[in-house]
């Protein structure tokens, strides 16, 4: 699978940012979603994951409460809505495809296919 991620860009404070990415292929339905992020200096961090199905999702605590995870099986989508951005959530936004569905060691793992980064940038 082939994933293409869009939709990041310089955002003040407070603001909200939707992040879309796009799979190529007929299987998209196969594969649990996930979102990470990787600000400079900084090792990646898990954002967000949502199953197969969109009926689980999961949360890194720093963006709980502020970022939803969805996904559109029959348009190969999964996007990433961010509110109350804060400076802090500056980062490289990442997309990736997973075999194996979500579950509690979701946060852990390492996806087996990635998009290219998009850049999400949140002045104070």
């Amino acid at each position: 699978v082939q994933l293409q991620a869009s939709g990041g860009g310089l955002v003040q404070a407070g603001g909200s940012l939707r992040l879309s990415c796009t799979a190529s292929g007929r299987t998209f339905s196969s594969y649990a979603m996930y979102w990470f992020r990787q600000a400079p200096g900084k090792e990646r961090e898990f954002v967000a994951a949502i199953s197969r199905g969109g009926g689980t999702t999961l949360y890194g605590d720093s963006v709980k409460g502020r970022f939803i995870i969805s996904r559109d099986n029959a348009k190969n989508t999964v996007n990433l809505q961010m509110n109350s951005l804060k400076p802090e959530d500056t980062a490289v936004y990442y997309c990736a495809a997973d075999l194996s569905d979500v579950g509690p060691w979701s946060r852990l793992r390492t996806p087996d296919y990635w998009g290219q980064g998009t850049l999400v940038t949140v002045s104070s």
